[in-house]
């Protein structure tokens, strides 16, 4: 009886660690993602630049064998696609160019959030109608990352993943 419980308890143990383990590392990710977002309301290329940059290290950095199955599946399904607009975000000094490949970017990650929880917090999907692109954010409140000050609170939140 003794050894089923030690072998319960540790069980407990290891799951617990992995879980942990993916969480730390997904919201590292979409922390790293949520930083680009914030440059671009702001309109400075060189912090998104840098921050894709990280998103990238994070991205490359991740411990596949950490995550259960399903969920390594689904992440290595959009890695590249990922890392892809990321790399163009990082690469690029251009708000213009960078906010085209943040479009698919957040399409992408919007698509692993879904699949796989990133993070205990909610993370709220938000649409831009004149630019027909959506982006995700740590609150409810709209800060357009497509149109900055120009259009800060264009938008609207279309799903919050909890």
């Amino acid at each position: 009886m003794k050894k089923i419980f030690f072998l319960v308890a540790l069980l407990a143990i290891v799951f617990t660690g992995r879980v942990l383990a993916q969480n730390s590392q997904t919201q590292s990710l979409l922390t790293s993602y949520y930083d680009i977002k914030n440059a671009l309301i702001n309109a400075d290329a060189t912090v998104a630049a840098s921050k894709a940059t990280e998103f990238s290290r994070a991205l490359g950095s991740m411990d596949m064998k950490s995550m259960p199955e399903a969920d390594m599946n689904i992440f290595i399904g959009l890695q590249d696609k990922l890392a892809f607009d990321a790399k163009h975000i990082s690469e690029s000094k251009d708000i213009a160019h960078q906010r085209e490949h943040f479009a698919t970017f957040s399409a992408n990650l919007f698509k692993l959030a879904k699949a796989v929880k990133l993070t205990k917090a909610p993370v709220y999907y938000t649409y831009c109608p004149m630019k027909k692109s959506y982006w995700l954010s740590d609150n409810a409140g709209v800060k357009n990352p497509y149109f900055g000050k120009q259009m800060l609170t264009c938008g609207a939140v279309k799903e919050t993943i909890k």
